[in-house]
């Protein structure tokens, strides 16, 4: 997934966490490169609590790591992928690979 400001691609890290930050922004999960974290406003999601923007997004869930607090995810924002279609899409994969029919 590359950064969603400038679209560098994130490339395999050296020993140690990552420098790349990870981010929600309109209700999906993003990543900023260590040049764009540097810039003032990166305009990422905050949290509704504390006004933290370090968010996580999964599986229809927005996550707060300062606060603990979880939300579901606003299906109607843009960027928000459609569960149904992506469940129906993994079911015909699987049966692709399993030989199903």
């Amino acid at each position: 997934m590359p950064c969603y400001r400038c679209g560098a691609r994130q490339t395999d890290p050296v020993r140690g966490a990552s420098p790349w930050k990870r981010g929600v922004r309109h209700e999906a999960q993003v990543l900023v490169c260590p040049d764009c974290q540097r810039a003032p406003d990166l305009d990422l999601d905050a949290c509704a609590t504390c006004t933290s923007t370090t968010l996580i997004c999964r599986l229809g869930e927005v996550e707060c790591r300062a606060c603990g607090l979880v939300r579901l995810a606003q299906a109607s924002s843009p960027g928000t992928p459609d569960l149904s279609a992506l469940s129906a899409e993994v079911e015909a994969a699987l049966n692709r690979v399993l030989g199903r029919k």
